[in-house]
Order: C-alpha cells, then structure tokens, then sequence
C-alpha cells in the first residue's frame, strides 16, 4: 500500500487561513493570480501522497462566500485554437467548461476577460457564447514594450486603457485554461485600476511547485521540473529572499526574472512594493504539510521517471525536443535515480528479452509483480490486465475467462472488416469480451470486479502502446510507462 506523506486535512485549513490573512493585509481587496490546475491536480496527488486532487477546489469552497473568479483567455490562443493537450479541447472550449464545474460546484464566476485582444473574430464570436450564458466580458489590450515599459505600462496609455473589471467580492481569484494567458498581468491592471479608484486592493500568487519552503533539489521539487521540462523551468534559490531576510527559500526562474519589474509596477501603484521578494508574493502552505518527507520522496521519484518516458516518448512521435530529453536526464541525475528504480521497468524489459517479443509488468498493491507477453490472441497489455485481475480474484492463473470462440470473432471483425493489420486484442475489445462472458460465468464476472482494485498501480511495457490501450489504462488508474519504441503490429 502507498504511504501517506501529506495531510491534507491540515492544507485545506492552513491554506484557506493564510489566504485571509492576505487579503486582510491588503484592506478592501485581494486579486490571487491561481496558477496551475485548480481542478483534477493529480501531478500533485502523485508527488505529495495524501493530497486529494481536488484540494485546490475544496480549499477554494471554505472561502466561496467570499470569492469570486475571473477567466483570463488570450485571443491570440482563441484566434488559432490553442490546445489543451491533456484534454484535447481548445482553450475556449475549456474556459466553458471550467464556467459550469465552478459554478456546479458553487463557486461565483463573474466575468471573462480576452487579453490581447485587437478585434480578432474568433473572440467577438466567443464573446457572444459567453455573453449568451450570463458571462461579463471584458477586453485588455497589448501594451507596447510589456513587461519592462514601466512609464507606458503603469499609466492611461497602458493598464489604463483596459477595461475595468467590476468584481464585488473581496477574494478574486484569477485563474486560467493554460499558460499564457495574461493572469498576472490582468491582476496587475486591477490594480491600477482600483487604486486610482481608492480601493485597496492587493495582488498574491497562488502555485502549488515549486514548494518554496523544501530544499532545492527535494525530489518533489525536482518532479516540477520534469514536469515542465517542454517550458524550460528551472527551480532557482530566491536571491531577493535571502538578500532581504537571510533566509533560502526555492522559486522558479520566470518569476525570479519578473519581480523586479513587479516591484518597479507596484512602486508606481502604491507608492512601494509590499514585497521584498518574488516568495513574498506567494501564499502556498503545501511544504508544511508534508508528514512523512520520505514518502514524498520516494512518490517523486517515481513521478520523476514517469516524466522521463513521457518525454522519449514524445521525442519519437516528434513533439519533444533534444534539449527537453536532456533536461529530463539531468533530473534524473540530480534525484540520483535510473528507471530500473521503477520496479516494473527491468520486469517488463527482461521478460522482452527473454520471450523475444512485447512484454508487460503491473505492479499490484500489495508490492508482488504481475507480467504478459504478446500472444497470437493478445498484446502484452491485455495480457497483463488479465493476468493482474486473475490475481486479485483469486483465479488460477490457467484458467481461460474468454474463450476463444469469443475472441475470433473479433479478430475477424477487425482485420477482416475493420482493416487492421493488428489481430490482437485491445484492452478495451478485451474486457468487452470479458463482461459478455460474466453474464454466464461467475469466475469472469468475478474478474470483472477486480478492476477498482487497479487504481493507483504501476505498469511498464516494453513497446509503445496504441492510444486505446493508453485510455484504457488511464481510465482505469493505472499510472503506465512505456519504452519509446514501437514493435512490430503491437503500435496498430
């Protein structure tokens, strides 16, 4: 079983106290710029164990008479139907879709605010969508030589000329379908804006990693880096911290590079800067959290070979750089790690070599090790699936729970019909398969009951998997590495 490492009974508290503190420390308002995913964060479900993927959200529901949320979108991200590759839909597709979980979930979203927007169409059509369900809109504008014009920037010729984003709540949380979205800046501009008001208002930043408070190279630390090693962020000591308080604490390089500029923004806004560094600025209780520091290493180390492959994956289908692939390697130097340190890695490989084809390894729950290899019926990952649920069932491992007048049916269906040059089964036409057996077969439907159980294990496989098998897997929890190469019909 995994070792619990955070408390995440005490985050949610701590977090949603610390946060009114801030806003106290400001007056009349404060404008938390949410970086990462506030919805389904299992990066850091992974990394911290015990941390709910949710958290982010339930935190924000013990504040949610008190907040209120504004969506920043790019219209250039509109304009060219920038992607969310985790999900597969377009940033504006996802900004609707954040709009009605939040408010599901009975959080406030007052308004959506287009950033850089120049009359682009693709953002007066959204516009209508959003305005059409009950949504404000409101454009900001690109400001000439931004983020270091400061004379521009801080004036009517800059955030001046963006519109006015009304918000009636003292907590705003701004907060994004992505990167890039303009959610400091937007932050920034209400500032200005409300000062010139006279309401006070402040600005804070809420991002999970890197976790300022653990050394610089803590593995959890370490995994945010390899989780972003495409955007090219490296964890950094805060020079401004220690200079100012002798004391390190860990940011990240792109906010380190933009404090001084902030600094120079707020000095013009307030007449000084309320923070005498980029981890002043922040508000994450995460690192105080953690009650079992080895528990937390050792899931991040995990995580950090997971990112690996991720990465060599990505570099053979030609979405990954050679520059990322280093990156991902020198991480893995730094946390002093190989992929034989994921056990299922040398079972999957070595039984490859050994059958001369396809192999798979799951690790189960309780620690033990489950293989399958390529079959003239099966891939390796239906054959691992099968196994492992045969294994929690109790089920003699020769036992046959489809039979094969099931199975070549399908395979004449698929190549015959369908034109697949790949006979094998799917893990998806499998455990179809396997539910039509259950309705005659108590020891099928047993298995079939199995398949909770394999939430949050760990599997390898030697080749690359189809994209079917890869859901499959996903859906059922199953967290799966592959090596990045493909072997014979096994990747059609």
């Amino acid at each position: 079983m995994k070792r619990i490492g955070f408390d995440n009974d005490k985050y949610l508290s701590m977090q949603s106290a610390h946060i009114r503190e801030r806003i106290a420390q400001f007056g009349d308002k404060l404008y938390l710029e949410f970086g990462g995913k506030l919805l389904d964060d299992y990066h850091a479900s992974r990394v911290l164990p015990g941390f709910a993927p949710d958290s982010k959200l339930q935190m924000l529901l013990q504040l949610a008479d008190q907040a209120e949320m504004i969506i920043s979108i790019n219209a250039a991200d509109i304009e060219r139907n920038k992607i969310r590759h985790d999900l597969g839909i377009t940033y504006d597709q996802d900004v609707l879709r954040l709009i009605k979980v939040y408010q599901q979930k009975g959080l406030y979203v007052s308004s959506v605010v287009i950033t850089r927007y120049a009359g682009q169409p693709s953002a007066d059509l959204f516009q209508k969508k959003l305005e059409a369900i009950g949504i404000h809109v409101y454009h900001h504008y690109s400001i000439e030589g931004y983020p270091n014009n400061i004379d521009t920037i801080v004036s009517d010729e800059g955030y001046g000329k963006n519109d006015y984003i009304e918000t009636t709540r003292p907590l705003v949380i701004v907060t994004a379908p992505g990167p890039g979205s303009g959610k400091m800046a937007t932050c920034l501009s209400q500032l200005y804006h409300e000062n010139k008001n006279g309401i006070k208002a402040g600005y804070a930043k809420f991002e999970t990693f890197p976790i300022w408070n653990i050394p610089l190279k803590h593995p959890v630390n370490l995994a945010y880096e390899a989780a972003t090693a495409d955007l090219n962020d490296v964890n950094m000591i805060d020079p401004f911290h220690l200079e100012a308080y002798g004391e390190t604490t860990v940011n990240y390089n792109r906010d380190i590079e933009i404090y001084p500029v902030l600094a120079a923004m707020f000095e013009r806004i307030y007449g000084h800067c309320p923070y005498k560094s980029p981890t002043d600025m922040g508000v994450n209780m995460a690192g105080n959290c953690i009650i079992d520091d080895e528990a937390c290493r050792e899931a991040s180390r995990q995580e950090i070979i997971r990112r690996y492959y991720q990465s060599l994956n990505r570099f053979v289908k030609d979405e990954a750089t050679n520059d990322e692939i280093y990156k991902q390697e020198l991480i893995m130097k730094q946390a002093k790690i190989t992929v034989n340190d994921r056990i299922v890695v040398p079972a999957a490989n070595d039984l490859a070599r050994e059958n001369g084809s396809a192999a798979a390894a799951l690790e189960l729950p309780d620690g033990s090790i489950v293989t399958g290899s390529t079959s003239d019926l099966l891939g390796p990952a239906s054959a691992v699936l099968l196994n492992a649920i045969k294994v929690l069932g109790n089920i003699d491992k020769k036992e046959h729970l489809i039979s094969r007048t099931f199975i070549e049916p399908i395979q004449q269906l698929k190549t015959g019909y369908l034109g697949s040059r790949n006979p094998r089964l799917h893990t998806d036409e499998v455990l179809i398969a396997l539910s039509m057996c259950a309705v005659s077969d108590p020891k099928a439907k047993l298995a079939l009951e199995q398949l909770p159980k394999l939430s949050g294990c760990q599997l390898h496989v030697s080749a690359i998997l189809s994209a079917i098998d890869n859901n499959t897997f996903k859906k059922l929890g199953i967290e799966c590495t592959t090596e990045a190469v493909y072997e014979g019909a096994s990747g059609n």
